[in-house]
């Protein structure tokens, strides 16, 4: 079997959310001594990059996403560790959540997983998540990003009091912050000094790249 016919199989596991045709293609990479980092970027990556445009033009859904990329990490999974250490691509790291008081997670898991699709390693927190659990997580896992979603108008606040004790502690300078939900709009991110403001999934992955300098 050829290189590229290794790199389709690997484009096409993913885009047919072939779990086992993806380990299998991944394998045989492998065997076939196809460079691992160009296995990953150009049979893996386009691959998942045409998911989430199909996700964006309302072709698949939510369910395909998550399928979609669980087949890429088991793939992912095989030939990083074929990778010198050196060599395995380093993702940036996004800690993600709902506020303190609202329990909404619909809007955020799309985001979330788009990011995922975009390269990102997501730490999702989940839920009524608050202040101080997004600042240790994103300290704990290396984080540039803090995302925060808000679907109540109660719960907002929350958001600028993070960024409020980022500064009084002195680590708003670490840290790019990104807001959205459904009551938030690009005015309030704006007032209470966020960096960036996503109104769905596929505008926070185009925020977030840009903020951290991701092609």
């Amino acid at each position: 079997m050829s290189e590229e016919e290794i790199l389709g199989n690997l484009r096409n596991s993913v885009l047919t959310y072939d779990l086992d045709g993806a380990k299998k293609a991944a394998e045989e990479a492998i065997k076939a001594n196809v460079d691992p980092l160009k296995a990953i970027e150009r049979g893996l990556a386009p691959a998942i990059r045409e998911v989430g445009e199909r996700f964006h033009r309302y072709e698949i859904f939510l369910p395909h996403v998550i399928i979609a990329a669980d087949v890429m990490a088991a793939a992912m999974q095989i030939l990083e560790a074929a990778l010198p250490r050196d060599k395995v691509p380093k993702r940036k790291a996004i800690v993600i959540g709902t506020v303190e008081g609202d329990i909404h997670e619909i809007g955020k898991n799309v985001v979330a997983m788009m990011l995922k699709v975009a390269g990102f390693d997501v730490y999702d927190l989940g839920v009524d998540v608050k202040v101080s659990s997004f600042i240790d997580k994103a300290q704990a896992h290396g984080a540039e990003v803090i995302a925060m979603s808000s679907l109540m108008t109660t719960s907002m606040p929350n958001m600028g009091d993070l960024i409020e004790d980022l500064r009084s502690t002195n680590q708003r300078e670490k840290f790019r912050v990104v807001v959205g939900g459904g009551p938030v709009t690009q005015g309030y991110a704006e007032k209470i000094g966020s960096d960036g403001f996503g109104r769905d999934g596929d505008e926070a992955v185009k925020v977030v790249k840009k903020l951290v300098g991701v092609q």
